[in-house]
């Protein structure tokens, strides 16, 4: 997530009708990764921004999880970037042998549950908002964050069985 460094045109005019403003957009050097975990057996999130996307903050997104659940083996289901299969991850795991590292296959994202997870993050922290800087990126994805914990529920791979159906005309016949 980028920071806007310019603020947004204004929408429409005192008459109702669409300003035509050229849009000046400039992206600077303030840059937030969002990094995010997804609890699967009661729904629950966490997330962690970091200045860049690398192998520390992979590390510092693992150590949050391993906080977060105290007793148990964690099994972190990722994608296939490379920092998340670096040297130093490697290193890190075998210093920390609760947590073990399962990749999906290349091009099956939608394998991993999370993905529907970022995008209702997504919808929450970012739709329609423009940042001034990365501590505003980090505070909308910690709000965020906790309102989708408030009405956190189990997430179960593929749609539910659908309601059975009344029925809308009973035929007797007599015979």
């Amino acid at each position: 997530m980028t920071p806007r460094t310019f603020p947004p045109a204004p929408g429409w005019s005192v008459d109702g009708h669409r300003i035509k403003a050229p849009l000046t957009y400039s992206r600077g050097t303030d840059k937030s990764w969002v990094y995010g975990g997804l609890r699967i057996r009661d729904g629950i999130e966490l997330t962690f921004c970091a200045p860049s996307r690398d192998s520390d903050g992979w590390i510092g997104l693992l150590q949050q999880i391993a906080r977060a659940n105290r007793r148990g083996p964690i099994v972190v289901i990722t994608d296939n970037l490379s920092s998340h299969s670096s040297w130093k991850v490697r290193q890190w795991l075998l210093r920390h042998p609760r947590i073990r590292q399962v990749f999906i296959p290349v091009k099956a994202c939608w394998l991993n549950l999370a993905e529907g997870w970022w995008r209702l993050l997504r919808r929450a922290a970012f739709a329609g908002q423009t940042f001034a800087d990365a501590t505003e990126i980090a505070h909308a994805v910690t709000l965020a964050t906790a309102q989708l914990n408030a009405h956190a529920h189990p997430w179960i791979w593929g749609r539910p069985p659908p309601q059975p159906r009344a029925l809308r005309r009973k035929f007797v016949y007599l015979l």
